[in-house]
């Protein structure tokens, strides 16, 4: 059943008003950005270590967290 705006101003006028903003979240975007920001921090751990010890190896290491965390931002983008 959907409700029309009228009905939902009558509905919310026996509402008190606590002067109070409720913000919810979606859980599933909770997750992708905690999944971006490890990724992005280990991205930054691994960029460090290329750059304390440059090499093919630690390049690789770098860009595979890199693109973990381009790929997480992407999914919270939509």
């Amino acid at each position: 059943m959907t409700m029309t705006a009228d009905q939902l101003r009558a509905l919310l006028q026996d509402v008190p008003d606590t002067r109070e903003i409720v913000i919810c979240r979606d859980a599933a975007e909770d997750e992708l950005v905690a999944a971006w920001r490890e990724a992005h921090a280990e991205a930054t751990r691994a960029l460090d270590r290329w750059r304390a010890a440059p090499g093919a190896e630690a390049f690789a290491v770098y860009r595979a967290a890199a693109d973990r965390a381009d790929a997480a931002s992407e999914a919270i983008a939509g």
